[in-house]
């Protein structure tokens, strides 16, 4: 179980890095020229840049804590987090009509929630 809980968690912090960079660093117009970017012409570039600020933080507070053994409740608390934020990003593309993406980020929460629930539970980091 642990094992399968840090592969998890390795796995959403290279997709949380990845999407960080690409929204903290890559300018909006290119962001909105590409596959899935149509979201952001509706929306500011501080928000933009929020997001991917969000977006790095959750992929160092999904192996981090761990791995320094600083808090590490807050790998599960990143996880309930990541859920949310994929919430919103599924009602933002579901309203674009992006099932696609829609189906992405279905598969990026399912994970944030095995997460969330592996490290509040059975593969606790205080058991």
């Amino acid at each position: 179980m642990n094992l399968a809980l840090w592969i998890g968690a390795g796995l959403l912090a290279v997709v949380a890095l990845a999407g960080g960079v690409s929204k903290a660093f890559v300018p909006k117009e290119k962001l909105a020229a590409a596959h899935g970017g149509g979201w952001t012409e509706d929306v500011s570039v501080g928000f933009v840049k929020t997001l991917g600020i969000l977006e790095l933080l959750a992929a160092l507070g999904l192996i981090l804590p761990a791995v320094v053994d600083i808090a590490p409740v807050l790998v599960p608390v990143t996880a309930v987090c990541w859920v949310l934020l994929m919430v919103g990003a599924m009602v933002t593309h579901g309203r674009l009509g992006e099932a696609r993406f829609v189906a992405l980020n279905l598969v990026y929460l399912a994970l944030a929630a095995f997460i969330a629930w592996g490290r509040f539970g059975p593969g606790s980091f205080t058991g």
